[in-house]
């Protein structure tokens, strides 16, 4: 009887070490009765029956890096299904644009389980169904642009690809988040062409800069030299109309002054033009003295000068 009691307590601890089930906080476990899905078991404590209840299992998918950080793929089985954002980092693939030219695209991709029933019965391999379904909606949307539109259209691919692929996923239980372009490489030549096309537009801006500048120095310089003419001519206008109100004040005085005496002013000018005429043909070490033939003026106009300092 001791015998038989001790094998049942041993039965019964393996009964209920079976029979209790822990599932962590974000997991839940698919719990299938005799094969058939009885239940869901969320975050907490739960009893079984270990005969006739058994966890469905379900295929994940890790990603891993080595020591010389190449990444490679590990499918495993698990009981227990992740309810938290999975990160789906997916091998470089070729693509073909629309222009004909193949590209290597690196991708990441953000899901969430968000029906753990539908995605345990709905799809039969999860992880592959996902990335196959991403290859070929990349390979979709990136075979409609070409080169230069799939090179500076990121934003769009990502928001197009999202789209498609949690619409695609929906019935699986799956929620995409989002996806990412990490890389998008085109051919060694294609690069070169690129690099030696954006030297030439940054040289023919440059150009285009430099000619620009010379152009509005040139045109700042053009219209400071005019501005300057315009302020010298007036200046010197200015200057005329001043020396000329001065001469006109001093040939009215003068002519006051002379009217004062009876002498003509005009004659008495006259002289003093033809006094300043001769003293400048003097001051000429010439030994010839040419006297103008109006001589009979000068000596009239010397006389003039002579009754008007007299007085």
């Amino acid at each position: 009887m001791t015998v038989i009691i001790v094998i049942l307590a041993v039965f019964v601890l393996i009964l209920i070490s079976k029979g209790l089930v822990v599932v962590k906080q974000a997991q839940v476990i698919i719990i299938e009765r005799l094969g058939k899905y009885n239940r869901t078991l969320e975050s907490g404590l739960h009893i079984i029956w270990p005969i006739v209840d058994k966890s469905r299992q379900i295929n994940w998918r890790y990603v891993k890096t080595d020591f010389k950080g190449n990444k490679f793929v590990q499918i495993k089985t698990e009981r227990r299904i992740d309810l938290r954002e999975t990160v789906y980092d997916f091998p470089r693939q070729n693509v073909i644009t629309s222009d004909n030219v193949t590209i290597e695209i690196d991708a990441l991709l953000y899901f969430q389980v968000t029906d753990p029933v539908k995605a345990t019965y709905e799809i039969n391999n999860l992880p592959n169904a996902i990335e196959k379904l991403t290859q070929t909606t990349l390979r979709n949307v990136i075979g409609e642009l070409e080169l230069d539109k799939t090179l500076t259209s990121r934003d769009t691919i990502n928001t197009k690809l999202r789209e498609i692929l949690d619409d695609a996923t929906d019935k699986w239980g799956v929620k995409v988040n989002r996806v990412e372009l990490q890389d998008i490489n085109p051919p060694k030549e294609i690069k070169v062409a690129m690099e030696k096309q954006m030297r030439a537009e940054r040289d023919r801006r440059a150009i285009i800069l430099e000619a620009e500048g010379e152009k509005r120095s040139k045109i700042l310089m053009a219209e400071g030299d005019k501005e300057a003419k315009i302020a010298r001519a007036e200046g010197e206008a200015k200057a005329k109309i001043l020396v000329a109100e001065a001469e006109a004040t001093a040939i009215k005085k003068i002519a006051e002054s002379v009217e004062a005496t009876g002498t003509d002013p005009a004659q008495y000018l006259l002289a003093v033009k033809y006094i300043k005429a001769f003293n400048e043909i003097v001051q000429k070490d010439d030994k010839t003295v040419v006297i103008p033939y109006e001589a009979t003026a000068m000596l009239g106009s010397i006389k003039a000068l002579e009754k008007v300092f007299k007085s």
